[in-house]
């Protein structure tokens, strides 16, 4: 199966798609397609960008993204410059209104028809199912005939089952109506972002990056992403500092994330962090290194 911006290529004879993936890094430009998309990350870290919203991933963690949101797993930069870092992922790609339409207009189907819909951007698989959605993914990869469909509904059936504990992966107001040369154009100026995040970005460089005034660039990226260019590479560089400040070893040198991570003040990056995750970088560590020691006490 072969996946291009904004467009799937399908063959005839399944309904069911999967996919299995093993590469030096995630597929790099942000695309979308009519299929519902459940991706196992198996092993990769980075940063999902989901319709206007972000998300950082890591191995062992699942998402299902809805039919049509512009998406991107986007791997983090040394997968791009180490030759041992790699990742692995295995998705499953399904279309209730199309070859599967007959299916999902059953009135069997109306409660998962009716989940599907009312979750229309997809959702972070909570981590205490992980385990026993995983099961359900891995059968639907190793079966056949009807046998595919069958476990496609009992998985589906799963994921309705903890319906309230969900948070989507962007607001449900948000509009994935997008051309698919706007689709391209919006990912070169994304994945410009996240290779430079960590060096200075001008507004006029970006701007000149993606062939723009500035003027027009701030209206064109409001209007596509729901952000301003500014909260949004704040929010990247605020993601990749929170994987620093719970990935490294020494978690005490705030200072040191903050200028890692594009910040070239450590009290505009305090104020951000606070802003954005709603505490501070050190009470982030401290709650992190709590929830873990508990973790492992209970194990």
């Amino acid at each position: 199966m072969k996946v291009l911006p904004f467009t799937m290529l399908v063959p005839d004879d399944k309904s069911v798609i999967t996919e299995h993936v093993k590469l030096p890094f995630f597929y790099q430009y942000l695309h979308r397609h009519d299929e519902w998309q459940l991706t196992w990350v198996k092993k990769g870290e980075g940063t999902l960008i989901a319709g206007n919203n972000m998300h950082s991933f890591r191995s062992g963690e699942l998402f299902l993204i809805g039919a049509n949101l512009p998406h991107l797993f986007k791997s983090n930069p040394e997968y791009f410059t180490r030759e041992d870092k790699n990742i692995e992922a295995c998705s499953l790609y399904f279309n209730p209104s199309g070859a599967l339409g007959g299916l999902f207009n059953l009135p069997e189907m109306s409660m998962i028809s009716s989940f599907l819909k009312n979750n229309k951007h997809g959702f972070k698989i909570p981590s205490a199912y992980n385990e026993r959605i995983i099961a359900k993914v891995s059968k639907v990869h190793e079966a056949t005939g009807t046998d595919v469909l069958f476990n496609l509904v009992s998985l589906l059936t799963s994921l309705h089952a903890f319906e309230e504990q969900l948070v989507p992966l962007c607001s449900q107001l948000y509009s994935s109506d997008l051309s698919e040369n706007e689709g391209i154009r919006l990912s070169n100026i994304i994945n410009y972002i996240m290779r430079n995040y960590n060096n200075p970005i001008a507004l006029e460089d970006i701007a000149n990056a993606a062939y723009m005034t500035p003027q027009a660039f701030c209206r064109y990226f409001k209007k596509h992403t729901g952000h301003t260019f500014v909260s949004f590479l704040n929010e990247v560089r605020i993601n990749d500092a929170c994987k620093s400040l719970i990935a490294g070893k020494k978690t005490d040198c705030i200072s040191g994330v903050a200028y890692k991570a594009g910040f070239n003040s450590i009290t505009n990056f305090n104020r951000v962090f606070k802003s954005i995750i709603g505490q501070s970088p050190r009470a982030y560590v401290d709650a992190y290194n709590n929830v873990s020691k508990v973790n492992r006490l209970s194990a």
